[in-house]
């Protein structure tokens, strides 16, 4: 398994992105400024993951997506400890926004995330048509957070 960053050609991975954010111009938003991150095994794409600088020593995980076939196998969490400790030298907080779907909410509690605002109306107000997602219509950005910081007892 390896988890190497995309500089050029990001388009070529928007199959996977959308997975995670069903809207294309919503993630033409990011894509440009973000950093794209992809996990590999034996020349497969398992993963992908885009994390943008937002300033104030905060970035955030603007998308995160796992192939179907291999969900639930550890890629996505491996992805996230991945970007938390890569970006821990130069960011003290990462972010995450995603809907309120109780199986994502409770994979990102599992990686170290904790709620802390949410944005109301975002995808009523940003998105073309409903998303439901584990028969829950999203409204309003769940907004999480993650220190990357030492903590006692970090090795």
């Amino acid at each position: 398994m390896e988890i190497r960053q995309i500089t050029q050609d990001k388009q070529r991975y928007l199959d996977l992105l959308l997975l995670a954010d069903e809207q294309e111009d919503m993630i033409h938003r990011y894509l440009h400024r973000g950093h794209l991150f992809v996990l590999t095994q034996e020349d497969k794409t398992l993963a992908v993951a885009v994390v943008t600088d937002e300033g104030e020593g905060i970035c955030e995980l603007k998308n995160l997506a796992v192939e179907p076939a291999v969900q639930g196998q550890g890629y996505g969490k491996q992805m996230v400890e991945f970007l938390a400790s890569h970006y821990k030298a130069a960011f003290h907080t990462m972010l995450v926004g995603t809907g309120d779907s109780p199986a994502t909410l409770s994979f990102y509690h599992k990686c170290g995330f904790s709620e802390s605002h949410r944005i109301p109306n975002f995808f009523t107000d940003y998105y073309r048509h409903p998303i439901v997602e584990e028969c829950v219509l999203l409204r309003d950005m769940v907004v999480l957070k993650r220190s990357l910081q030492r903590r006692e007892g970090d090795s």
